[in-house]
């Protein structure tokens, strides 16, 4: 019986520190900690920022020469293929002239016809000038025959016009390379017809030095105000992705594109490509560099989407504001201000400020740098380890955007 007392006695005693336990770990969770806010702060550190303007472009020849044939024919003979090195003046294809030869030799035989024919109309108007002397024919017949002499004359010029045209047109069969370069691409094949009869047949493209090319990037209207020419210029391809290139923009220029309904504006960057890495038409990821700042004091974007609860008490380091409730609505509260001052923009942030034994929240107005999409530089008024506030934390219990649980962060 009393072993039986002793179990028993030993349950209650495990029930009832467990009980105590459930009831102080609910006690602590569910209190109300008078309602105190919690705030997530950061430190302001040293850092180096850079101020850049994203955009895409794709890799292009300085100079890209389409290559073309004048004359109609039938590729006889292909003489450069792709990536085949070029001089200026080298032949590097042929037509079957074949054609234009007998052309030329048809003007040919129709200016020694004409020829003969005007020696004949000379010998003929000398003829009738000596008897028009003498009286032995009319006027009308000698008007004639010196007539006769200056159509001979003209038609000589004429078949001497169309010798020319088609000597011309028989050296067009042969295609130069107009530049020294690289070929890039060849559009014929051997046997094939081409057709110059409406337009000009772009035959080759030629590169005039690939060590040397330009990246044409579409840049937003928005971010094209702060692109001017000599800014530096990182970019990557997809063939490369983990090495950076480097270039400079070289032109922004004034004409406008539009894409749905979205404008944008080319700017040339040039590159150097001593390496021959990059080839024609890649696809490059641009960051043109804006502004670069080394060693320069930093804090969070996140600091400048701080609201404070209602309730708090905030001082400020306006020269003439006092410690005041953040309940107020008036506009002049520091925490309202975000303007520009002199190029630079004056904004509003919190710090943890030690006053006593307590941390007091301070309002401080700040100027602004550059922004690299994360961070921004503070220019006054912020020191180093400042714990500048990113977040609020709403008090336990008070049902106000938290959970029983100590709170969830909220950001305005």
């Amino acid at each position: 019986m009393a072993d039986r007392r002793s179990s028993w006695g030993k349950w209650i005693i495990i029930f009832a520190g467990c009980a105590a336990v459930i009831a102080g770990l609910l006690w602590y969770f569910l209190r109300d900690r008078d309602g105190v806010v919690q705030y997530q702060t950061t430190a302001v550190v040293r850092g180096d920022l850079t101020n850049e303007v994203s955009a895409t472009g794709t890799l292009n020849p300085v100079t890209n020469v389409l290559v073309g044939c004048q004359v109609s024919g039938t590729i006889s003979k292909i003489y450069v293929d792709y990536n085949s090195v070029v001089k200026s003046g080298q032949l590097i294809a042929e037509l079957d002239p074949a054609q234009y030869k007998a052309q030329l030799e048809q003007s040919e035989a129709n200016l020694a016809n004409a020829k003969a024919n005007l020696e004949l109309q000379q010998v003929q108007a000398q003829r009738e000038s000596a008897l028009f002397t003498n009286k032995l024919v009319s006027g009308s017949d000698y008007d004639t025959a010196i007539a006769t002499l200056h159509e001979a004359e003209a038609t000589v010029q004429l078949d001497q016009a169309a010798v020319n045209m088609a000597t011309v047109n028989l050296g067009y069969c042969k295609i130069y390379s107009p530049v020294d370069g690289i070929v890039i691409v060849n559009n014929i094949e051997v046997g094939q017809t081409v057709a110059a009869s409406f337009n000009t047949p772009e035959l080759f493209q030629i590169a005039t030095d690939l060590k040397q090319m330009q990246i044409d990037s579409s840049v937003a209207e928005a971010d094209v105000g702060g692109v001017v020419q000599g800014q530096d210029v990182d970019f990557t391809v997809d063939a490369y992705p983990y090495r950076t290139f480097r270039g400079q923009v070289t032109q922004v220029r004034n004409s406008p594109t539009t894409v749905n309904n979205v404008v944008t504006y080319d700017c040339v960057i040039s590159v150097t490509n001593a390496d021959y890495k990059l080839k024609p038409g890649m696809t490059a990821n641009v960051a043109i560099i804006i502004a670069r700042h080394k060693n320069v004091l930093e804090i969070p974007d996140s600091a400048f989407r701080v609201h404070p609860p209602e309730t708090a008490m905030i001082i400020t380091n306006a020269p003439a504001a006092q410690m005041a409730a953040a309940s107020g609505t008036d506009t002049d509260h520091p925490r309202h201000h975000d303007h520009a001052d002199g190029g630079q923009f004056r904004r509003t942030v919190f710090v943890l400020a030690r006053q006593g034994n307590d941390d007091q929240l301070q309002a401080v107005q700040i100027k602004t740098g550059i922004n690299d999409g994360l961070h921004t530089e503070v220019l006054n008024d912020l020191k180093e380890g400042d714990k500048v506030v990113t977040g609020v934390i709403s008090p336990a219990g008070s049902g106000q955007n938290g959970s029983p649980f100590g709170g969830m962060p909220r950001f305005r």
